[in-house]
């Protein structure tokens, strides 16, 4: 790539670098983080999205400048006005953006701008590049990944009051405010009744699907797709099977829930030589037939055991998601946005694993933003 051509900050400056280096201790979770990550692979990588690769009209902020501050936006679960707020009030975070303490940061519509140009020219590829060099990087710094990945999905509500907008709809005549969500099943519990028959009783959202893989050992989300909230889980497998085998992690088996309990799914990781640890529903046990015995020698084999048990890690993840970095309710409208959302937060919280791992500093508190 030719001489990169970015707009000058002003952190080697008096009002920079020395002030920081005694106003922000060596240990801050984001001093950590900024020395861990070879930030100039994303910035070449990400200027690439821009009009001419950054050569056109006025200098450009290096898009690692934007890309940092989305990724404070949800550490610390703020909107991006909040953010800029945080960003030019924090000492922290101005030199976690390598700004000048008397420099303001980026406003929320550079911001915005960066998000369309993800859309308009990179798209989910990117996101998952991105994705892959954060899990490179974990790989570089010693970060030891198991053979046991574990499957699952969250559901995140569309930013949508639904009462209102179907009656936006049927008055006016107009589509729906989030054209990509879709009515799925949050939970499903059976019980049986007073008068002893089985019900099944379903609570429904809507809103879109996060379906990821985590390596159980190295607790690093390692792939991402996102759906709409009626796609069934088990058909996502293969694709991030295909996502983890891509990045040579050391996989060996895949463990999940009875979401993902389909012959093509067992007999597919069979074929790539991987095992399955996907829990089997009952009747492929009880039935009393002969092809049950397959499934029998499945459910006694050691992987199938293993995986079993470390299943529990993924859901904790989905709680620390949900919880602290927003991903109960969709930021945006639309299924783009959706998955930009989606993969910032399995990046925020790899993030946060890998300060914790490589350096022993874990992530704490919340950033307090000015009304």
């Amino acid at each position: 790539m030719g001489l990169r051509r970015f707009k000058v900050l002003g952190l080697g400056t008096f009002f920079g670098d020395l002030v920081y280096q005694r106003a922000v201790a060596p240990e801050h979770f984001l001093r950590q983080l900024a020395d861990l990550i070879d930030w100039e692979w994303f910035s070449e990588k990400l200027i690439r999205l821009y009009q001419g690769v950054g050569q056109i009209g006025r200098p450009p902020y290096d898009p690692v400048v934007i890309l940092k501050m989305l990724l404070l936006s949800y550490l610390y679960n703020l909107s991006e006005r909040q953010t800029e707020v945080y960003c030019n009030d924090s000492l922290s975070a101005k030199c976690f953006l390598g700004l000048a303490v008397d420099e303001p940061a980026p406003d929320h519509s550079t911001l915005t701008a960066f998000k369309g140009r993800i859309i308009e020219r990179g798209g989910e590829q990117s996101l998952r590049e991105l994705l892959a060099e954060i899990v490179a990087t974990a790989v570089r710094q010693g970060v030891k990944f198991g053979s046991i990945q574990v499957v699952d999905s969250t559901h995140t509500v569309a930013n949508v009051n639904v009462e209102k907008d179907e009656q936006r709809q049927e008055k006016k005549g107009k589509g729906p405010r989030d054209g990509g969500a879709r009515w799925g099943v949050k939970h499903s519990r059976r019980y049986r009744t007073e008068q002893g028959q089985k019900v099944e009783q379903k609570e429904y959202f809507y809103g879109y699907k996060t379906h990821t893989s985590m390596n159980a050992e190295a607790e690093m989300i390692t792939g991402v797709t996102v759906t709409a909230g009626n796609a069934p889980d088990g058909k996502q497998l293969t694709r991030l099977v295909e996502q983890d085998l891509a990045q040579g992690l050391p996989v060996e088996t895949y463990s999940g829930d009875r979401g993902y309990d389909d012959s093509e799914n067992h007999f597919g990781l069979a074929s790539r030589g991987l095992h399955s640890a996907l829990k089997l529903n009952r009747y492929r046990t009880e039935k009393k037939d002969r092809n049950k015995e397959v499934w029998v020698a499945l459910k006694q084999t050691p992987q199938y055991e293993a995986g079993q048990k470390v299943r529990y890690k993924i859901e904790r993840k989905y709680g620390e998601a949900k919880g602290y970095h927003g991903l109960r309710r969709c930021r945006y409208l639309g299924y783009l946005r959706m998955t930009i959302q989606a993969y910032l937060t399995v990046i925020t919280l790899n993030l946060k694993r890998l300060v914790k791992l490589v350096t022993g500093v874990n992530f704490k508190g919340r950033a307090h933003v000015a009304a």
